[in-house]
């Protein structure tokens, strides 16, 4: 069985960084790595069960709802993952906390759609392409401050999956940048097939997605500010 040791991504450069110096609650994000080379038996995705959450924050309120996974694939070796990698809609993104067709939802996702987030006129679709696994007793989630609000995200602990079984690393792509990220998930390989749940946070400036930025707020008193961490979760079924 074939497991990737990443040991060589440093925890002290992860802790990505906001406006008021504190550490934001956020994965481990790196540069981009080698992806994985796929060794033993490869399985597609279920794209109908298979699916990408998210969840946005600002002051006076929350946004959430999905990213359908358009296709991908999942190396197998005996009960180990080797490689894998899936890809996403941005252009179909669903807005959940919206009814649908109303004008705030259309506004909104147009405004998702725009250059002051994913600009998928150019980039319709992101990625992630792993990079990296390994057992979950190999490291910890650590939970980090953020500014207290009505709607402060949720911390690390909070979206990760229940007892995770892994650490797993990828390259992600949105917006033209790839970096590369570290969460915990988990996993279960049964007959062949695989499924695996996953929670994090990340930066979505990190990826450019920097439309009024919490760092650049100069009063945050005033909430005109959108939290710069997102909250993710994979949903992972595979045929």
């Amino acid at each position: 069985m074939k497991l990737f040791n990443l040991t060589s991504l440093l925890f002290a450069s992860a802790l990505i960084m906001y406006g008021c110096g504190k550490g934001g609650d956020t994965v481990e994000t790196s540069e981009a790595e080698e992806v994985a080379q796929a060794t033993g038996t490869t399985v597609s995705l279920d794209t109908n069960n298979s699916k990408v959450n998210w969840r946005g924050y600002k002051p006076t309120g929350q946004h959430f709802g999905i990213i359908p996974i358009t296709g991908g694939e999942i190396a197998l070796e005996g009960d180990a993952i080797t490689a894998g990698s899936f890809t996403f809609d941005i252009t179909k993104l669903e807005i959940h906390d919206m009814e649908a067709g109303s004008e705030n939802h259309g506004k909104l996702f147009g405004h998702l759609q725009s250059p002051d987030f994913f600009d998928t006129s150019n980039h319709p679709e992101a990625k992630f392409e792993i990079t990296g696994v390994e057992p979950f007793s190999a490291g910890s989630i650590e939970d980090q401050e953020q500014f207290q609000t009505e709607n402060t995200p949720k911390s690390a602990s909070e979206v990760a999956p229940e007892n995770p079984t892994h650490w797993i690393s990828g390259n992600l792509t949105m917006r033209g940048t790839t970096k590369n990220i570290k969460f915990p998930a988990s996993v279960s390989i049964n007959d062949g097939k695989v499924a695996a749940k996953a929670g994090f946070n990340i930066d979505r400036t990190e990826w450019g997605l920097s439309y009024n930025d919490e760092s650049n707020a100069l009063d945050k008193a005033k909430d005109q500010f959108i939290y710069n961490t997102v909250s993710v979760n994979f949903d992972i079924q595979t045929n």
